[in-house]
């Protein structure tokens, strides 16, 4: 997928939001959005810092890779929107990226072959996203499938297996991928995703968002 470098990379699924233009593991720009209300409002303007800082228009970009969920709901809705304008205006190709998958490249670059991890963010405040995953040939492959658990099934399912590298939310930067690793899972895995078809790209919620309605009295 060479040919679809530089790709431009948008990953609003968490509290940070980032932006990357990504050409190589040692040259690509990024812009961090630290405060998650303020996603919509600095975003495209964080796509505009890295293009500046590239050099480059938004024609120039070859295909642009989002973090598809699961994640924030809003975030996501941001990010998806923003890429769809992007891609529409300049009529280039979005690869929707599984965001866990992409954490999970992001972990397994800092661990050992054959080594285990989990992660498992917040749904809310009674529930987790939750995978676990095994370094193999300098990948990750699911050992268990992502799915919602019980905050509490988390404690339970790592006294089970007798195993202690977990990633959540409270952890830090690993339990979020990064846009450089969105950028980096679409130039290595996302060729089958790409598409033109931006009606039918959705975030993955992997659960019903319910809209909670304040009663009065």
């Amino acid at each position: 997928m060479s040919e679809l470098k530089p790709i431009l990379a948008i990953e609003t699924s968490g509290a940070s939001g980032s932006v990357a233009l990504y050409y190589s593991d040692d040259k690509y720009f990024e812009s961090v959005i630290k405060d998650k209300r303020a996603h919509s409002e600095k975003l495209l303007i964080s796509v505009d810092e890295v293009l500046n800082s590239a050099g480059i228009k938004i024609k120039d970009v070859k295909a642009i890779a989002v973090s598809a969920g699961p994640g924030s709901f809003t975030g996501l809705r941001i990010g998806m929107s923003a890429a769809k304008g992007l891609a529409f205006g300049a009529g280039l190709p979005i690869i929707p990226v599984p965001t866990f998958d992409a954490i999970a490249l992001r972990i397994s670059s800092e661990l050992e072959e054959g080594n285990e991890f989990i992660i498992a963010n917040k749904v809310n405040s009674d529930e987790i996203y939750y995978a676990k995953f095994q370094i193999k040939d300098n990948s990750s492959i699911f050992v268990d499938a992502l799915q919602i658990l019980k905050l509490a099934d988390i404690g339970n399912k790592n006294a089970a297996n007798k195993y202690g590298n977990v990633f959540t939310d409270d952890s830090g930067n690993m339990s979020v991928p990064g846009a450089v690793y969105i950028a980096k899972w679409a130039g290595s895995y996302g060729n089958s995703l790409l598409t033109l078809n931006y009606d039918y790209i959705e975030p993955n919620y992997l659960k019903n968002f319910i809209v909670k309605v304040k009663r009065n009295g």
